[in-house]
């Protein structure tokens, strides 16, 4: 099992099998609007911008476990993305990361991650290829400096 094997829904609400994103370095990372670490976004649209046509493709899931920081519609939340930080990678509905109703795909990283809960929003995963992972970076690691990692990870 890897993270191509999980369908997420978009923000159109049509489901995507992740298997669609085979041969595609990801980074998966859990959102909000009205958190202290939103403007990570612009880091990270910076570096999709940067590797997405090496094969490179940032995967969002805005959620709202922590202090209620992403309280709005799906259709909002993607507007204030867009509108504020220039947001063009893929954005999915928001979802639970945490608990008994967390997405299978978060219950799934979580466990790969040693059972590690996910700490606050903005917690980042990258992806091999091949969909698997590759390594877990805290919600509090910018975009930035985890460059070099989406490069090498690239380059294979």
């Amino acid at each position: 099992m890897n993270v191509h094997d999980f369908k997420e829904t978009t923000m159109a609400g049509e489901e995507v099998g992740l298997s669609e994103f085979k041969g595609k370095v990801l980074l998966i990372v859990n959102t909000a609007s009205k958190c202290g670490l939103t403007p990570q976004l612009e880091g990270l649209e910076r570096l999709y911008e940067t590797y997405q046509n090496e094969g490179f493709e940032i995967l969002g899931f805005p959620c709202n476990q922590f202090l209620r920081q992403d309280p709005g519609s799906n259709e909002e939340i993607l507007a204030f993305c867009e509108r504020n930080y220039g947001v063009t990678f893929r954005m999915f509905q928001k979802i639970k990361v945490n608990g008994k109703e967390a997405d299978p795909l978060y219950q799934y990283l979580v466990k790969e991650t040693g059972g590690k809960k996910i700490e606050w929003n903005f917690a980042k995963f990258l992806i091999d290829r091949d969909g698997n992972l590759i390594e877990r970076f805290s919600s509090k690691t910018k975009p930035e400096a985890i460059e070099t990692n989406i490069q090498t990870a690239l380059a294979k």
